[in-house]
């Protein structure tokens, strides 16, 4: 499902060890996809926390849309990741074993 990268954090990449890699979908809200496309996102210290048993994205900023014609969502909001059921209590159980980081690493053009 992977197609052309918008972002990269290539900081995490220099500072971390890469064990594995899931792909997300993740809930945006009206003009954060145009923002998206256009590139305008930071993932520099963006991570993932388990909150619930679900994955929420924290300390990514996506810029807002200049031409939205209504209020644009908080640039740093926390955004929920989607993932199968059984992913989520696969990283719990690995996040129980012992905590590791979670750290964003790329978007994809093609999921939005």
């Amino acid at each position: 499902m992977s197609g052309k990268i918008i972002a990269t954090n290539k900081k995490a990449y220099h500072e971390y060890t890469v064990d594995s890699v899931i792909e997300a979908g993740m809930v945006l809200k009206g003009s954060e996809v145009k923002s998206l496309r256009a590139g305008r996102v930071n993932l520099r210290d963006g991570y993932v926390k388990i909150k619930n048993g679900e994955l929420w994205l924290l300390n990514v900023h996506i810029s807002p849309y200049q031409f939205a014609t209504y209020d644009a969502p908080d640039p740093m909001r926390e955004r929920k990741l989607l993932l199968a059921a059984r992913e989520i209590k696969k990283l719990i159980e690995t996040h129980r074993q012992g905590p590791g980081k979670r750290i964003c690493f790329n978007t994809d053009k093609d999921l939005f």
